[in-house]
């Protein structure tokens, strides 16, 4: 097996995605950010606006971290788009100038090893192997690696087999190419070994077991939860609420007030209402149930609609806001917030709110 059955592959094959089009570091980088855990179909239209909105590093550096979260909206995983925000202060503080090696840009925030030799390699032609999880399912089963891939020892045995691809004068290419091979043609289910480059040299097809490869990881179960999500209107103004910096999810973004709905009563739920943003609830019947997964958590979220009188705010509550559902669209939000809005739907009858 040789790089340039690969490479050969790659380019007549290759999909057509809009990171591709040059070897610029910046546009590598911000493709890469967005694509740790998000499918590339979905990153596609983000990656886009982005671009058009932060064309280069000064640009995202100079913008407020608010702009950077509402073009993010919707993505996911937001510890991503502050960390990608503090990389860019970063490299602007240095000159403007990436970090060239896989070595050095594992220095700035959000970068780990997988993001730093993808980036190293493709922008900067750094010799250096990737692994993810599309080049481990590959590589487990050329080998037929009877191991989990998570084991340090095997990690070694992968990535050695990795560095043995790479061709010297494209080696991002070479990445590339073991990447687009698992993604489109060694898939986890019905691969298409028919049209792989590399099944001659494949173990795991010589045996007919292409998919006991790789060894299966113990899959983590979600959380299930249920929650009551309130709905506060005055006139076509919706009430949101923002999250903290220091939130383990979507920290800085605006979301509906909510309370914990498992095993408690409606009146508990507005209790810890209050306690978390201050004022005094009431819930009205719940309208509709929406469900949503975030991060190994599946949640139930009952819709209320809700009044809330400002006697009581706690005053180091989280901040709050009335906005518009134009505005809420260019807020930066998850899309649990769309989807309750749409069920509890548009033009909603107004409710008396004393929250001033």
């Amino acid at each position: 097996m040789s790089p340039n059955d690969l490479l050969t592959w790659y380019d007549a094959c290759s999909r057509d995605l809009p990171w591709r089009k040059n070897q610029d570091p910046y546009g590598v980088w911000v493709s890469e950010i967005m694509l740790q855990q998000t499918r590339v179909e979905t990153v596609i239209p983000y990656y886009q606006r982005f671009l058009e909105r932060f064309p280069d590093v000064r640009t995202l550096a100079e913008a407020p971290i608010d702009d950077v979260l509402s073009l993010w909206s919707g993505l996911g995983y937001y510890r991503r788009a502050r960390q990608l925000h503090r990389a860019a202060e970063m490299v602007l503080e240095s000159g403007g100038l990436f970090p060239q090696t896989a070595e050095g840009l594992l220095e700035l925030p959000g970068i780990g090893p997988y993001t730093a030799a993808a980036v190293a390699s493709i922008a900067f032609d750094e010799v250096v192997p990737v692994m993810d999880g599309n080049v481990e399912r590959v590589l487990s089963r050329v080998l037929a690696l009877s191991e989990d891939p998570r084991r340090s020892t095997v990690r070694r045995t992968l990535l050695e087999a990795a560095k043995g691809l790479l061709d010297q004068e494209r080696p991002g290419d070479s990445n590339q190419a073991l990447m687009e091979l698992g993604a489109t043609v060694c898939t986890p289910r019905n691969p298409r070994c028919s049209v792989c480059p590399i099944a001659g040299q494949c173990r795991a097809h010589e045996m007919g077991r292409e998919e006991s490869f790789p060894v299966a990881k113990v899959r983590r179960t979600p959380e299930r939860h249920r929650r009551r999500v309130a709905v506060v209107a005055e006139g076509e103004r919706i009430l949101l609420f923002r999250r903290g910096e220091d939130s383990e999810l979507l920290a800085g973004t605006w979301e509906l007030p909510w309370a914990t709905a498992d095993g408690r009563s409606v009146e508990e739920s507005e209790v810890e209402l209050a306690q978390r943003y201050g004022g005094l609830w009431r819930l009205e019947p719940q309208e509709a149930r929406v469900r949503h997964s975030i991060t190994f958590r599946n949640l139930e979220l009952d819709v209320h609609r809700a009044t809330v009188k400002s006697e009581g705010v706690v005053a180091d509550g989280p901040e709050a806001g009335w906005f518009s559902r134009e505005e809420i669209s260019s807020l930066p939000t998850s899309s649990q917030v769309t989807k309750v809005l749409a069920v509890a739907g548009p033009g909603m009858p107004e409710q008396q709110s004393l929250w001033s």
